[in-house]
């Protein structure tokens, strides 16, 4: 634990949070959100993040407001940003976020108490600057950022639990959001009485991520036959090629909203699915978080930290010698991703749909 002076809770009335820029990343740091609410219950906390991330956090009730940050334009942007966190007066910034900018934002904003890891070169501008935990890379990545709260916890109160808690997401998608995802999802051709199942085949970061495309068009035929279930392509503008490659290789029709959704339409459209395949990218953790059945398809990453951490998402993995490699191209055969086929991924899917629909039978 750091060994700086205890800080009084009561004087801090004004926090600033600077979130990460990965959608994944993103999710993984509600459960530090959140017990930073309970750590500091009457202070007004902002969350300083990408414009793409206020579609995550659109009904967040454990943040008071979104600061918007666009680095498009360079310095410029900084200069903007510095002179918002200075015209807050704010009293205390935490950074998840490991770049120096961060750090340098907090300097430069004036903001008297600036807690974060030490990393990129940036001790000296942190009040509080506090080591990477040793254990990272063989705990999930939720961890580092409860850690970061857990050292804040103890430097106000001399004691904390922030770390042996358990790790609470609970995304929220209100009504009005949803009513509308209902009528997008219409609009595009889904049937209004048939169950949801969502496939995320692309990823922005990486090919190796992605399972086969023509894996993908087997198994959404298999869930139209069999499941009768509306299957819908999400992803961004990026994967659109993907998505459109799976949809000419099935025989049958799938909704296609992949390029057709900001951030905050899709969340809401996850929120309903009944379940979500998907690849090692940011909507599992997003569809995980809003507590739908989730499969992922890991490949050259290791789940150990980046899997979706809820007990209604599932990993499938075949790992051969080479994996994990964590490379963004395969340069052999893609062994990892060809060696899971579509009928293993239609039983493991039908069975998380039936384990939520008899939760949620038992629920009412």
């Amino acid at each position: 634990m750091l060994k700086k002076r205890k800080l009084e809770a009561d004087k801090i009335r004004r926090v600033v949070v600077r979130g990460t820029n990965w959608v994944g990343d993103a999710v993984m740091t509600v459960p530090a959100l959140r017990e930073l609410r309970r750590v500091l219950p009457h202070a007004h906390i902002t969350l300083c993040t990408r414009p793409w991330s206020e579609g995550i956090f659109e009904d967040a009730d454990f943040v008071d407001d979104l600061l918007l940050y666009d680095r498009s334009k360079g310095l410029r942007s900084v200069a903007r940003q510095i002179k918002e966190w200075r015209n807050r007066k704010f009293d205390l910034a935490v950074l998840f976020q490991n770049a120096f900018e961060a750090a340098a934002l907090a300097t430069g904003a004036r903001v008297p108490t600036r807690l974060g890891y030490a990393t990129d070169g940036r001790r000296a501008l942190l009040t509080h600057p506090l080591a990477a935990p040793g254990w990272r890379g063989a705990r999930h990545e939720v961890f580092y950022y409860l850690n970061l709260v857990g050292e804040l916890e103890q430097l106000l109160y001399g004691t904390s639990d922030a770390m042996q808690r358990e790790p609470q997401f609970d995304l929220k998608v209100s009504a009005a959001r949803q009513d509308k995802a209902r009528e997008m999802l219409h609009d595009a051709g889904a049937r209004r009485d048939s169950p949801l199942v969502a496939l995320c085949p692309g990823s922005t970061n990486s090919l190796a991520k992605r399972w086969p495309a023509r894996s993908y068009a087997e198994l959404a035929d298999k869930i139209t036959g069999e499941m009768g279930a509306n299957v819908i392509l999400i992803g961004s503008q990026d994967e659109l090629d993907v998505s459109r490659e799976v949809a000419s290789l099935m025989r049958s029709q799938p909704v296609m909203l992949t390029g057709r959704t900001n951030l905050a339409q899709a969340v809401a459209v996850l929120s309903l699915t009944d379940v979500l395949v998907s690849n090692d990218t940011g909507p599992a953790h997003i569809a995980a978080a809003l507590n739908r059945p989730t499969l992922v398809i890991f490949g050259p990453t290791d789940p150990t930290t980046t899997r979706p951490f809820s007990p209604v998402a599932e990993v499938i993995r075949k790992p051969p010698d080479c994996a994990p490699c964590m490379l963004r191209v395969c340069p052999i055969d893609h062994r990892c991703m060809t060696a899971i086929t579509p009928d293993e991924i239609y039983a493991r899917a039908a069975s998380l749909m039936e384990q939520m629909t008899a939760t949620e039978t038992q629920r009412h």
